[in-house]
């Protein structure tokens, strides 16, 4: 959807602001800023601004770990051999990284298998366990996958092979016509996932490489009596990577788990990590989550979209700089090759979209036949922060039809699917993110039924940008971005903080940057307050917006008289830019409007 549709809320949660901030050194507004994210009880402040390693949630509270451990400390001593199989998306190469790593650590005869993505399809198969069995495997562990494959365990059972589940997906349901849901667990030796109904675990927004380093901590805690080598070894940058790379929530351990990793990466032994820094030019700088999930992440789920995962697997198990750099390189051109591929089929996508009664769909579901099956999910978000809907991308494949759906806060995509189950031969995901398998003939059903079954209202399609402090921008100084750090790493439930101050007035519009993407300008307010603004992203948004409300004089004016100035709206977070050695706030601007 366009920004300029967007409603804006100022997030009004009350409390002792002064207090807060009194018993916690900081400034009222921070305080306020942390009330607005739940965060109230003392102890959960002091840990949000303080957290160490040592908060982190206990291993052994996840459901079957402990038989997990069992299981698996008898079968090393019996020297059996152990087969990892993970999935070919960042978190499936990192969680199957985890186990590796850290099972060797243990002296375990254990090796990876990577499904790939057009041959195998998600998750385990029956051709995955086959080859497990003919190479003499005694013991399966999925990561990242697995909660999903009752069919497939069941076969790996049959033929004498122990299998153990590690993943962090929706459990299966079967939902009774009284609307009790009945969840279908596979019949697996031991089943770690804390999204099990009783499964006790305090947080349920892990991802799978950190339910792998969980098992590893576990492991070493019968072992070795403690876990301490696995919070200074490789096992906590990879369990941060994927956190962020699968898009969980910075909040809770996950949070404390990324602000750790973020700073191991930065020094990180691993030569394939070191390389993949190097040639995406990030190596020796300051990382965030925008690194993981904008530069690194995507060079690791190209290999697994448009070749197989198993070079990304390959990448971190380098010997030499040389090896890794080379599996790096390669990683880098496959994500270039990526982003011509996923341009063109977008723009396929919206003229699709414009020139059909697709439009008029609640839930969008978009079938291109032309389009490589791993690009549906990255196309299915960009759409849905278009139209603001929820979207499936389809795809033909010769196995029929294949997709990945994205969805908005106010659409369950697992729970829709789920009453829609039999039009599948596959499915799974979560509430914001699914994949899928069906047959051809199914798609205009599918598309019908949804969008009969949706409940959405006129309000759930309006994007709610939510502010945390209506605000002067002459507060906005340096003192308060170095203040704000303290929040950070900053990502999906974590969000940066975000300022809004109406009738700001804008001039010397710009566009700038290598596809001109970028536009800068000046801001100034009551008693010659003035900062920088950068708006990144669609700058024909901000553009048309302009034109629309000025008209198509005034905006020209605007890009060629410095002296000519408009009204508007900014919502906007402060930032520190550093150039040849002299460090200004500019303001970040997120969201604009005219009223």
């Amino acid at each position: 959807m366009d920004i300029f549709m967007a409603k804006w809320f100022v997030t009004a949660k009350s409390a002792d602001f002064d207090s807060i901030a009194k018993e916690h050194g900081i400034s009222p507004i921070l305080a306020r800023i942390i009330r607005n994210r739940d965060i109230i009880e003392q102890e959960e402040i002091d840990i949000f601004l303080n957290g160490t390693m040592q908060n982190l949630h206990h291993p052994e509270l996840l459901k079957d770990m402990k038989k997990a451990v069992e299981i698996l400390d008898d079968k090393i001593a019996m020297q059996k051999k152990i087969r990892i199989i993970g999935d070919y998306d960042i978190d499936g190469v990192c969680s199957a990284y985890v186990l590796y790593y850290g099972l060797k650590h243990f002296d375990a005869d254990v090796d990876i298998a990577i499904p790939h993505r057009v041959k195998d399809g998600y998750g385990l198969n029956e051709s995955l366990i086959k080859d497990a069995f003919d190479a003499g495997i005694d013991t399966i562990i999925t990561c990242d996958n697995g909660i999903s494959a009752k069919e497939q365990i069941a076969y790996a059972k049959t033929l004498g092979m122990t299998v153990i589940i590690t993943d962090h997906h929706e459990v299966p349901f079967v939902e009774s016509a009284d609307g009790k849901k009945e969840f279908d667990i596979p019949l697996a030796d031991a089943v770690i996932d804390p999204k099990q109904e009783t499964c006790e675990y305090p947080f349920k927004g892990i991802c799978g490489a950190v339910v792998a380093l969980k098992f590893i901590q576990a492991f070493s805690l019968k072992k070795e009596g403690n876990y301490r080598w696995t919070e200074q070894s490789e096992l906590t940058e990879f369990a941060a990577f994927a956190t962020v790379g699968d898009v969980m929530e910075l909040i809770d351990e996950n949070r404390i788990l990324v602000k750790y990793g973020l700073k191991q990466i930065e020094h990180t032994k691993n030569l394939g990590m070191q390389a993949l820094l190097e040639v995406t030019g990030i190596l020796n700088q300051k990382l965030t989550p925008y690194h993981i999930g904008f530069v690194l992440g995507p060079c690791l789920n190209a290999t697994g979209r448009l070749d197989t995962a198993e070079r990304a697997v390959a990448l971190f198990q380098s010997k030499t700089k040389q090896e890794a750099i080379a599996i790096a390189l390669e990683l880098k051109q496959l994500n270039d090759s990526r982003k011509k591929m996923t341009q063109d089929a977008l723009e396929e996508a919206i003229t699709m979209i414009s020139e059909s009664d697709l439009n008029e769909d609640r839930v969008l579901v978009v079938l291109l036949n032309h389009c490589h099956e791993s690009l549906a999910g990255i196309i299915a978000g960009r759409l849905r922060e278009k139209y603001y809907k929820p979207v499936f991308v389809l795809t033909t494949t010769e196995d029929g039809v294949k997709g990945s759906g994205r969805s908005i806060d106010s659409y369950s995509m697992y729970e829709n699917m789920t009453k829609v189950k039999e039009l599948f031969t596959k499915y799974g995901g979560h509430k914001l993110a699914a994949g899928l398998s069906m047959k051809e003939e199914a798609v205009l059903e599918f598309r019908k039924r949804l969008n009969e079954l949706c409940t959405l209202k006129e309000e759930d399609f309006v994007e709610k940008v939510l502010i945390d402090v209506p605000m002067p921008i002459s507060y906005a100084d340096q003192s308060m971005c170095e203040e704000l750090e303290k929040l950070a790493p900053f990502g999906m439930g974590n969000p940066k903080p975000l300022f809004a101050r109406k009738n700001l007035m804008i001039s010397n519009l710009k566009v700038l940057g290598r596809d001109r993407k970028i536009c800068k300008f000046q801001i100034e307010e009551e008693k010659g307050i003035r900062r920088t603004g950068v708006f990144f992203g669609d700058e024909k948004q901000l553009l048309d917006g302009i034109e629309n409300a000025y008209g198509k004089v005034v905006l020209e004016e605007l890009m060629k008289n410095s002296n000519r100035e408009i009204a508007i709206n900014l919502a906007y977070y402060p930032d520190i830019n550093e150039y040849n050695g002299t460090k200004t706030v500019q303001l970040i601007v997120k969201h604009f409007s005219f009223e």
